[in-house]
């Protein structure tokens, strides 16, 4: 069951990564709560207009899967993502600047569809690489 479920979320990152929207359908149910770390617990259909927001704003985007743990029915994937700053991003226009940020993805996996998400991100590293914040210098 762990390697089927760390499956279902491979396709799921894929096709996050590809805006490919049937297949984000297929794999999250419809009660889907994805917990979003500003917004509280979001429903299915706001998580998916959030995934065709990012990708409008930001194109190439890849998604490189470092490590994934599974147990019971919690997927844990460490990852990064990037792709290119190609569209307005909260309010910041396009910088065209590449960006790689680092993430952890926790799924709750149950008959094939992903029933809860968790994602945090280095959000800030993100914004210094769009030139919004200075990098430290050491």
């Amino acid at each position: 069951m762990s390697e089927r479920n760390k499956s279902v979320v491979r396709r799921f990152l894929e096709a996050f990564a590809g805006n490919d929207q049937q297949t984000l359908e297929e794999l999250m149910s419809s009660d889907l709560v994805y917990h979003h770390h500003q917004m509280g617990e979001v429903d299915r259909i706001t998580h998916l207009e959030g995934i065709t927001r990012l990708n409008s704003a930001f194109s190439e985007m890849n998604i490189e899967i470092h490590n994934q743990v599974a147990e019971g029915d919690l997927v844990s994937t460490r990852l990064i993502w990037s792709a290119v700053h190609t569209g307005e991003f909260q309010g910041l226009p396009a910088t065209n600047q590449e960006v790689a940020v680092q993430g952890i993805s926790i799924e709750r996996v149950e008959d094939d569809e992903i029933l809860e998400r968790w994602f945090i991100q280095d959000e800030l590293g993100m914004m210094q690489q769009l030139g919004v914040f200075p990098t430290p210098t050491p």
